[in-house]
């Protein structure tokens, strides 16, 4: 419930951000940042901006509230139409891995297993393959993809969604994405900004009748720039369309209403042309949220599972901007940051009506909507993705452990498939766990590919391990045993398995969910006893885990555990993709995205919760310091020099690399220490941070006897004197995936550009060059680095 002091409904004086005030003063708060800034066009849609000054030009003041407040209708968002213009309205689903409110669809693998793949290509082609669906759809834009949370603690529920914790990585992928789905002329909303980094009270609650602000995310300058915005200047420089703000504070001041954060760092720093608009019900205000730079009010209603006419935007707009409260041309500046890249991508010609079929699955149904939306029929826009489904569910996996020779298999003719991650689905919803599912009753026995919340899937249909298996095993003749109820194998069960299986796959899962952090960092229902179960059982047993984060796995070393591979969240061919790499047709190449250590107490925690929170009145009590700055996941372990079970970057193959002959080559000469700042401000910031200073080289060889792919990896050291106290070790600032045959070898180039090479100087406020020489190390993981040498500019 919200606080009524905070969040009356007509609250329309414009707000100060300092009323918001912190206990947390050594991250200083979210200074003011006004005005907005108004959109230039930069960036290719000069042409786009005039037809849309015209169009704004022609709206009725009632037509120019609709337009920045979503309405009822068959989307997730809807944007209600201007029939009189031609205009149909516009149409925002959900989500990262599928279009979830809608029939006859792919879903997708999760964020994290795109990301496993480490495959640049491929994670185009992702991209242009989903955004065709939603196009199909008549879906004008894609609430994805995630890159907040960048996975600031192995705990948070939506880690699933996003690419990886590193944010160069996330960055680059983020930048794939949102090319790979705008160039079949679908919009990109790429979330959550900024610092959205845990579940628990990211939205206000009221304890004992007393209003609690959500979660305040404590972010310092440096770690800000360095670490949770460095991979929207990816997306933003990418041309991605809209921007969605996060639900909870950042320096105490809410994240739709943060001046700071939405003027000064993304419009004004970063140069985005796009619009922003709120995560679904994240808006706590009217003209504070519109002047801090927030353009578009989702879902509308401030209740939008029990709709009204009220919202803090719509009608209350046209009052603010006639008793000057609000600057019309501010009102104007919204409207032509939506509909500029409408028209520069053309979705003004010739766009698929809203499919039919998201009406039923919907929240709101016609009845409750407030204007007529043009529908058309229920389209199958599936194609054949299912085969681009199965290539990145195997790429986007990692083998963890591989001894005695286990994988790949040949042809064993008897085969033990155990746990209760194997099987099928069990409810008749066909969804993963539902919304907000939790893990228990229903959703014990099946398999996981994907996890819960906003961007889940609903299955056409989902191949499972162990359909996959028997399939396979029936190909040749072979005898499959399998129990997938976890309670009969820790109750005992598999004694009445016999003969024991020549080798036994055990098939584990971690859920995940939006809405809820995870309680501890092991797969659930007693899946270690059922391991443990099975290996004493057979001494060729190969554990496969499905989950969107990192898995402790106390397990790993028991010497019947042969092999080990980490699964992800693979989407609808789940058990096609894990066939194709356990049997060998396809050479594992996937690399972790994150860090696996031995024990959950390894990692820093980084996630606020306690029961004296939870209970707590204090308005102001919930508070994130983000105290570890940069230092997360791989670059925490470099730092205080913990030995990770797999580390950053891993991941077994078939067939051996080698690296060599390193070679580096400065480009530019003694250039500025910091970018011109006259220099052009475009979309991803000062043109400056992307001109190339430096190259390395390198040479990849197929040491082995299969043909397979690996991915080299570059990372940089930059000098501590200059940099600080808490640079990281080394970050990564390149990687390049090569597929070779057995002998033959290709040289990767690594391109460092200005933004690669430097540090934020707070001081300075810009991206600093360092004056002493920078460590280039190049290897297979951030901790197999086999080439070294360094930089001087």
């Amino acid at each position: 419930m919200l606080r009524s002091s905070a969040f009356a409904l007509l609250a329309w004086a414009s707000l100060s951000e300092a009323q918001f005030g912190i206990k947390h003063t050594q991250y200083g708060t979210s200074e003011p940042v006004y005005p907005s800034p108004e959109i230039l066009g930069s960036g290719g849609w000069e042409a786009g901006l005039a037809k849309a000054k015209d169009f704004v030009a022609q709206l009725t003041p009632e037509e120019k509230a609709n337009m920045v407040t979503g309405t009822p209708g068959p989307c997730v968002g809807n944007i209600a139409p201007v029939p009189r213009l031609n205009f149909t309205g516009l149409c925002l689903q959900d989500g990262p891995a599928t279009l979830r409110q809608a029939t006859y669809v792919t879903v997708f693998p999760g964020g994290v297993s795109a990301a496993s793949s480490w495959d640049k290509d491929l994670i185009y082609k992702h991209g242009v393959l989903m955004a065709r669906e939603f196009r199909d759809k008549g879906s004008h834009i894609i609430l994805g993809p995630v890159i907040g949370p960048l996975g600031r603690s192995p705990y948070a529920g939506r880690n699933w969604e996003g690419f990886s914790p590193d944010s160069y990585l996330a960055g680059v992928l983020a930048e794939q994405t949102v090319k790979g789905m705008q160039s079949v002329g679908v919009q990109t909303c790429t979330k959550h900004f900024i610092g959205n980094e845990q579940e628990e009270q990211r939205n206000p609650t009221t304890v004992d009748g007393k209003g609690v602000e959500a979660i305040s995310s404590n972010i310092d300058d440096r770690t800000m720039h360095e670490t949770y915005l460095w991979p929207f200047y990816n997306a933003v420089r990418a041309g991605t369309t809209s921007i969605m703000c996060s639900y909870q504070r950042i320096n105490g001041s809410y994240g739709c209403q943060n001046s700071k954060t939405l003027n000064g760092l993304l419009k004004t720093e970063l140069g985005f042309q796009g619009f922003v608009v709120s995560d679904w019900a994240a808006t706590h205000s009217g003209v504070a949220s519109i002047e801090a730079g927030l353009d578009m009010n989702m879902p509308g209603p401030l209740n939008f599972f029990a709709p009204t006419l009220e919202s803090y935007f719509g009608k209350n707009i046209t009052t603010a901007v006639n008793n000057g409260t609000l600057s019309s041309r501010r009102v104007d500046d919204m409207i032509e940051r939506i509909m500029t890249p409408y028209f520069a991508l053309g979705q003004d010609k010739d766009y698929p009506p809203v499919d039919g079929s998201t009406v039923p699955i919907g929240y709101l149904q016609p009845d409750a909507w407030n204007h007529e939306f043009p529908l058309g029929p229920t389209v199958d826009v599936r194609r054949n993705h299912h085969e681009h489904v199965r290539e990145l569910g195997a790429a986007g996996s990692v083998l963890l452990k591989n001894e005695k020779g286990a994988l790949p298999l040949k042809k064993p003719m008897n085969i033990g498939v155990f746990g209760n991650d194997a099987a099928d689905f069990t409810r008749g919803s066909y969804t993963a766990g539902g919304f907000f599912g939790g893990v228990g009753g229903d959703y014990d026995i099946g398999t996981l590919p994907l996890g819960g919340g906003s961007g889940t899937g609903r299955y056409t249909y989902v191949v499972s391990p162990l359909e996959a298996i028997k399939a396979r095993g029936r190909s040749y003749g072979a005898l499959v045993q399998y129990m997938t109820s976890n309670g009969a194998i820790t109750a005992g069960g598999l004694a009445m398995i016999f003969p024991v299986p020549e080798v036994c796959l055990v098939f584990l899962k971690s859920w995940a969910t939006e809405g809820n952090d995870r309680i501890n960092l092991e797969a659930q229902w007693n899946a270690t006893v059922v391991v443990e179960k099975t290996a004493a059982l057979c001494n060729n047993t190969i554990v496969v885990i499905h989950g969107g984060a990192p898995v402790v796995m106390p397990w790993r070393n028991n010497p019947n555990v042969t092999a080990i591979l980490a699964a992800h969240m693979p989407g609808q061919e789940t058990g096609n993709s894990l066939v194709d790499l356990v049997w060998g047709d396809v050479n594992p190449s996937g690399k972790l995205p994150y860090t696996l250590a031995d024990q959950a107490t390894d990692y820093n925690k980084n996630l606020v919760n306690s029961t004296e929170l939870v209970q707590s009145t204090d308005p102001d009590a919930w508070q994130a310091d983000f105290v570890e700055g940069q230092l997360i996941d791989y670059k925490e372990f470099d730092a205080q020099n913990k030995t990770p079970a797999y580390e950053f970057g891993f991941g077994l193959s078939y067939t051996t690399f080698e690296l060599s002959g390193v070679q580096v080559k400065v480009q530019a000469s003694n250039p500025s220490r910091l970018p011109d700042p006259s220099a052009p401000i475009a979309p991803g910031g000062n043109v400056q941070l992307w001109e190339t200073l430096a190259t390395v080289k390198a040479t990849v060889r197929n040491t082995g006897e299969r043909e397979g792919a690996t991915v080299a990896q570059l990372y940089l050291s930059l000098p501590g004197a200059e940099a600080g106290k808490g640079t990281p070790v080394r970050n990564l600032r390149g990687f390049e995936k090569v597929k070779l045959a057995p002998g033959a070898s290709a040289e990767v180039e690594f391109a460092l550009m200005r933004r690669d090479l430097s540090f934020w100087d707070t001081t300075a406020q810009a991206w600093r060059l360092p004056e002493g020489a920078i460590g280039v190390d190049v290897g297979f993981s951030s901790r197999d680095l086999k080439l070294k040498s360094e930089i001087k500019i």
